[in-house]
């Protein structure tokens, strides 16, 4: 006779997680399970995937924060269940972030009296800050067309071909052309010149930015904001200025503070930055503060009042978490002006470090700038046998995440490594990572070339070939762009 009994909750409880049913056996990934499990093995289960994830810490390619301190991170978890757009229900977030945007606002030397409140918005990073901004220059150029009599039906804005993809989607969602001002080998930022000579009258503003994403190269905004002056002095389109400080909104204010590049510029109307940058907020949180009031339109303004009180609102989305901005008020008051400083300069000193000991390996060319965003951007001087993907790739077995990317348009024969300094990379990592590289190179000096292999060796010495080494490293550039498309598509859906 087969004896048989039901399985109780007692039953599982005597069990280890790991002992249970629940992870012994695989659960239904793209649709909803039949019967719920314990929070601990759902923990678990959770917990061992995300194992397999890059250390935040040791991802190199991010500018985004990844550390911050345990009493902010408390005041975080204190504040998850806020959404910020209740206003009337939660009017001490929202007075913490109207302080923040007054703080930035002046930071940025916004021309403010003592009483007067600044024009700004807390925002998802500096994408929808971007996205605000560009509105509120189209609508701005559009009223002033309509009141001439003119077209309004073709704006466009000026840029560089460095600019973060949040530029390609704003001109393309708001149906904005984008003029690049296209970069050339050994200039990696947009040329002002070029910029001017680009702008006509159907420009909404020029976009500048302080902090290239591909090499942290600030622009130079003062030699822009000169050359739109005389420029509107001509054809009275008075063209003005936006400045994309993502990146460097929180740098050079505190080790750069005589770098013309913000409100005293008279051009400049409006600024983004993030805060889960060099603001040293988790991701995510972004802000957008304009010269004056007249700057933001009041038709973009919306008016709401069925969360209990008249509340004004200009934001892309509607709910939202109240934890970053409360994290980001922290940070302002608890570091100071000072504290700013001492984190920047340290990131600083650090990224001196980094760029020293790549320097004394012989074999890179440094392509990012001393004055800028603390990162280091280099590039192989010999790519007869190995390239920067390579390195990129056998880095990842110590546990360091270092983009290898091409320059865009006009330099994409460039291929560059960076690494992005956060306040959380200390000198000790500075050089463990020096020792690192340096045993990625060897190991590639012992092994055969995926160049040679690839393309014959004939062909470097441009005798059968006839191609040029530059033809020769586009070819491989984008076999290896294939190569890496290809894995992202076995590692899952998008």
């Amino acid at each position: 006779m087969v004896l048989s009994r039901a399985a109780t909750e007692s039953d599982e409880n005597v069990c280890s997680t790991f002992g249970s049913r629940y992870v012994r056996t695989a659960l239904p990934k793209y649709e909803i399970g039949e019967s719920s499990i314990p929070k601990e093995a759902a923990y678990q289960i959770i917990k061992d995937e995300l194992m397999l994830d890059g250390n935040p810490r040791l991802n190199l390619a991010s500018f985004v924060t990844t550390w911050m301190e345990p009493e902010c991170d408390k005041l975080i978890m204190e504040s998850i269940n806020k959404n910020y757009v209740d206003m009337d229900e939660y009017p001490v977030t929202t007075e913490l972030q109207n302080r923040c945007v007054n703080m930035i606002a002046r930071l940025f030397n916004a021309p403010l009296g003592e009483t007067e409140t600044a024009m700004g918005v807390g925002t998802v990073g500096s994408s929808e800050a971007i996205m605000l901004a560009g509105l509120a220059f189209k609508r701005n150029w559009q009223n002033k067309r309509k009141a001439e009599g003119k077209p309004y039906d073709k704006p466009n804005i000026v840029t560089g071909a460095n600019v973060q993809v949040c530029w390609e989607k704003f001109a393309r969602y708001f149906e904005v052309e984008l003029k690049e001002v296209k970069l050339s080998e050994g200039y990696y930022v947009m040329d002002p010149d070029k910029a001017a000579e680009m702008v006509d009258e159907n420009t909404i503003c020029v976009a500048a930015i302080l902090g290239s994403t591909l090499n942290g190269e600030f622009e130079d905004v003062k030699r822009l904001n000169d050359l739109l002056v005389k420029k509107n002095e001509e054809t009275g389109w008075n063209t003005p200025i936006h400045v994309d400080a993502a990146s460097g909104g929180f740098i050079a204010p505190f080790i750069y503070p005589e770098l013309e590049w913000d409100f005293r510029l008279p051009l400049v109307k409006s600024i983004n930055v993030s805060g889960h940058k060099y603001g040293l907020v988790y991701a995510g949180i972004g802000w957008v503060v304009w010269r004056t009031q007249q700057d933001l339109p009041d038709e973009l303004i919306f008016h709401i009042n069925y969360l209990g009180a008249d509340q004004p609102t200009f934001t892309l989305n509607f709910s939202k978490g109240s934890s970053q901005i409360i994290a980001q008020y922290y940070q302002l008051i608890r570091l100071g002006f000072e504290g700013y400083k001492n984190v920047m300069e340290n990131c600083r000193e650090n990224m001196v470090v980094l760029r020293e000991g790549i320097e004394k390996t012989e074999r890179f060319n440094i392509v990012s700038k001393e004055v800028g965003v603390p990162l280091v951007a280099f590039s192989l001087k010999d790519h007869s046998f190995h390239n920067e993907f390579e390195i990129s790739e056998m880095l990842r077995r110590f546990g360091w995440i270092v983009p290898a990317y091409t320059m865009p348009a006009d330099a994409q024969h460039i291929t560059v490594l960076r690494v992005v300094i956060r306040e959380d990379f200390s000198r000790t990592l500075a050089e463990r990572l020096v020792a690192d590289i340096v045993k990625v190179l060897h190991e590639l000096d012992t092994l055969p070339s995926k160049i040679s292999r690839k393309m014959g060796a004939e062909d470097f010495g441009n005798v059968k070939g006839k191609k040029v080494e530059r033809d020769i490293l586009m070819e491989v550039i984008v076999g290896w762009r294939k190569f890496v498309k290809e894995r992202k598509k076995m590692n899952g859906v998008c």
